[in-house]
This record gives structure tokens, C-alpha cells and sequence, in this order.
């Protein structure tokens, strides 16, 4: 197996980049919810149009040279707009309620064949390494597996619940920096 490197892209650059970060989106979820083109095009939406735009946004994308993976983020200080998209404030032991500053891990996907490398692993710390918040949280949809047990085996702190103003509730797991 080849040598995976990472490397971080600007906000310019991951728009520049976001035909190939859906195409990785699509392969990465096909097992779990089928590859289907709303998808993909739905994911290069919310990127481009919502997460690219938040303060901070950072992105650490993983490469064989092909793109084999992504973690992306953004910093959400408490009471700002991010937080709008939520019918209730976030259920998960006090750590929540303390800090003013959140970084809140939006987005980690590895294609299956580069699974269980460490590749998320990597990913997460880059992605993590120029934070100043003193707190990382990571939402997600409930009944994820294998997210569950690799942010657990990461010592984040969860699951919790976030609901979304449209949608099904999230779970979330947070790690104190």
C-alpha cells in the first residue's frame, strides 16, 4: 500500500476543488446510502454554500496521490448563526456549557480501501492541530458504527444529541483541547 500524504487547502482552493471532494463524498458513503448524483450534488451544496463560509473554515484532504480522504471544520461561537440551525441547545455531559468557542469537526470521509489505516486518524489531528477553541465537537448521524467507535477510541467524550431545525437529530461527541 502506498504512502498517503496530507495536505491543508483554502477556503478558495476547497471550492476550486469541490467537483473532486463530491466525487470522494460518493465514493466513501456508496456503501452506506448508494451513490446516487442528489447526493453528491446535494453534499457540493452544503459544502460550497454553508460549510466553506463559516469563520475559520479548514480543510485537510488525504492523498495517494488520488484523493483518498478529508476532514473539515470550522470554528462556532456559541450563540452565533451556526447554532440557528438547531431547535435545542446540545445534550452531552457539562462540557458543552463551558467554553465560548467551539470547533466543530463538519465533515471526515475515507474511501473503503483506504479504511482502517489510520488515514481518519491523521485526518482529525491535522485538522485539529491549528485550533485555539478549547473545545472540538463532532455531529453526525445516529446509528454510525463505526464513527461511534472511532471517536471513542479517540477519547472524545458522547454521544450526545444535537436536533436540527430539518432533519433527524445528530449525535455528537466532544473532546476538550
Amino acid at each position: 500500500m502506498s504512502t498517503v500524504f496530507l495536505r491543508r487547502l483554502s477556503r478558495w482552493q476547497a471550492e476550486t476543488e469541490r467537483e473532486d471532494l463530491g466525487d470522494l463524498y460518493a465514493e466513501a458513503h456508496r456503501d452506506a446510502q448508494g451513490a446516487e448524483a442528489s447526493t453528491r450534488e446535494a453534499f457540493i451544496r452544503h459544502f460550497v454554500d454553508h460549510d466553506v463560509q463559516q469563520p475559520e473554515f479548514d480543510l485537510v484532504v488525504a492523498g495517494d496521490p488520488a484523493l483518498v480522504g478529508c476532514a473539515y471544520g470550522f470554528r462556532a461561537e456559541r450563540g452565533g448563526r451556526w447554532w440557528d440551525g438547531f431547535d435545542d441547545p446540545p445534550t452531552l455531559v457539562g462540557e458543552l456549557a463551558v467554553p465560548r468557542q467551539v470547533f466543530v469537526l463538519a465533515g471526515l470521509m475515507v474511501v473503503k480501501r483506504r479504511r482502517n489505516q489510520h488515514v481518519a486518524t491523521r485526518l482529525v489531528a491535522q485538522l485539529l492541530a491549528r485550533s485555539t477553541a478549547p473545545l472540538a465537537l463532532a455531529a453526525f448521524p445516529s446509528g454510525s458504527a463505526p464513527a461511534h467507535e472511532a471517536f471513542r477510541s479517540w477519547g472524545w467524550s458522547g454521544p450526545g444529541r444535537l436536533t436540527p431545525r430539518a432533519g433527524d437529530p445528530l449525535e455528537i461527541w466532544a473532546k476538550q483541547r
